[in-house]
């Protein structure tokens, strides 16, 4: 049981750390002109942008949910 419980602590981290990058390359591509046109012209990010904090924020969820499961 002890090596199911380490290969979700890896999944987790894992998931973790690609979340974060979701979320740096979401924020490399909205300050791009493109999506600070969008964003001036609508008032809110591009829907690539919005994607990839959403894809970010659920791999930090569940990496961290498996992370911290027993």
């Amino acid at each position: 049981m002890a090596n199911s419980s380490s290969s979700k602590k890896t999944t987790g981290i894992a998931l973790i750390v690609i979340g974060a990058g979701l979320a740096f390359w979401a924020t490399q591509k909205s300050e791009g002109l493109k999506s600070q046109l969008s964003s001036a012209v609508t008032g809110s990010h591009s829907d690539n942008v919005m994607i990839l904090y959403i894809a970010a924020a659920v791999c930090v969820v569940v990496g961290a949910f498996l992370f911290v499961r027993k």
